[in-house]
């Protein structure tokens, strides 16, 4: 017998395989930070690296989507998050760009691979919206964790130090796959014959697409643009470890609201509410705006799509779309490091709240052509 999506080891293990597979959202500042300060990468040669990282996630979550129902998803979990750990590991020992490049890459295939069969498992779950929330409030704990503790390992053993502790996260993510990942009970669409996906489902993918460009572009250079501005290292890292602290709330926020807010008027207001946080990032000289709207910026993504899963979740009930919902996390964060990497060597940080502006105002149009209503489980 396999174990249940609804018991509590396999709910445990798809909290810490979502954390796991999302290290890029709470790390993406970090990372790029050490690579510029630590190896002396210039901000696109940074970008560049997780980049390679995030389309790689983006390659294995499309080729995995259509194939969902074929695949065993604790060999893929655990085999993923295992590979990726050895990349990671190899990754702290060299230097050379093009070798930093390929292992990032491989990283990403693997991370994504596993991240994908965790996802594509929580939409076939009784209650998507609930369990996403559940693993979103994992995810915020390990934010708390990670950002209260790499930083100051990084600042004592150099650059090499973050790899080895993605090592170590993706390790642990294939010890939870291996022991617990579920394989039964997603009640709701394990018998369902998948056809074509609903035409609406791509604008819910695109929205979110754009909003995690918008996050990718300025979370990776959150740490850039406050040394930029003449802020202290150590009051940036206070923000850091705050943002950690905001990321618990978000998912349980939308785990308590989800029968009293339409997911489409969430999905409405979330590119606004972070396009207002991405302009007073990149232009505020002052750091209280600056770190107010930085500990809020990944929340309000998190809120967000908390609602957009539940909603493509009813649209598609065959679990396919959130199969590739790493994609559609990481389409846009992995063109958000080297797309803002190249603005910023261009035309400075206030570049980046241009850009923002025109995505947010695709994302609107995007979330525009969803249903305004669906029935809650």
């Amino acid at each position: 017998m396999g174990i249940s999506v609804e018991s509590r080891r396999g709910r445990i293990a798809l909290m810490v395989a979502h954390c796991a597979g999302m290290v890029d959202l709470v790390a993406l500042s970090v990372w790029v930070g050490a690579l510029i300060a630590h190896y002396g990468f210039d901000p696109q040669r940074a970008g560049g690296l997780p980049t390679l990282f995030l389309v790689g996630a983006v390659v294995a979550s499309v080729t995995l989507a259509p194939r969902i129902h074929r695949v065993n998803g604790r060999r893929v979990a655990t085999a993923g998050f295992a590979i990726s750990a050895v990349a990671f590991w190899l990754t702290s020992g060299i230097t050379v760009y093009a070798q930093l490049g390929a292992l990032h890459l491989v990283a990403g295939l693997s991370a994504g691979a596993a991240l994908s069969v965790t996802h594509g498992t929580i939409a076939r779950s009784a209650n998507p919206h609930r369990l996403f929330a559940i693993a979103g409030m994992a995810l915020g704990v390990f934010a708390v964790a990670f950002l209260a503790g790499t930083p100051q390992l990084i600042a004592a053993q150099g650059g090499p130090a973050l790899f080895k502790a993605f090592a170590g996260v993706m390790v642990v993510g294939a010890a939870a796959s291996l022991l617990a990942f579920p394989g039964e009970g997603m009640a709701v669409t394990a018998q369902a014959r998948p056809g074509p996906l609903p035409r609406v489902v791509w604008f819910g993918i695109l929205g979110i697409a754009c909003m995690t460009l918008v996050q990718a572009m300025i979370f990776g250079f959150l740490e850039g643009v406050g040394t930029h501005r003449g802020f202290d290292r150590s009051a940036i890292n206070g923000v850091l470890i705050v943002l950690g602290l905001v990321n618990l709330l978000p998912a349980l926020l939308a785990a308590l609201l989800q029968k009293r807010l339409p997911p489409r008027k969430v999905l409405l207001a979330g590119p606004v509410v972070q396009c207002a946080l991405a302009i007073t990032i990149m232009v505020s000289t002052a750091f209280g705006p600056y770190a107010f709207a930085a500990a809020l910026l990944a929340a309000v993504l998190i809120f967000t799509h908390t609602f957009a899963f539940g909603l493509l979740a009813h649209l598609d009930t065959s679990g396919r779309t959130l199969t590739g919902t790493p994609a559609m996390l990481m389409v846009g964060s992995a063109i958000g490091p080297f797309l803002g990497g190249t603005l910023v060597n261009a035309f400075g940080y206030e570049s980046l709240a241009v850009a923002t502006a025109v995505l947010a105002v695709a994302a609107v149009i995007c979330f525009a052509q969803l249903p305004a209503t669906m029935t809650r489980n």
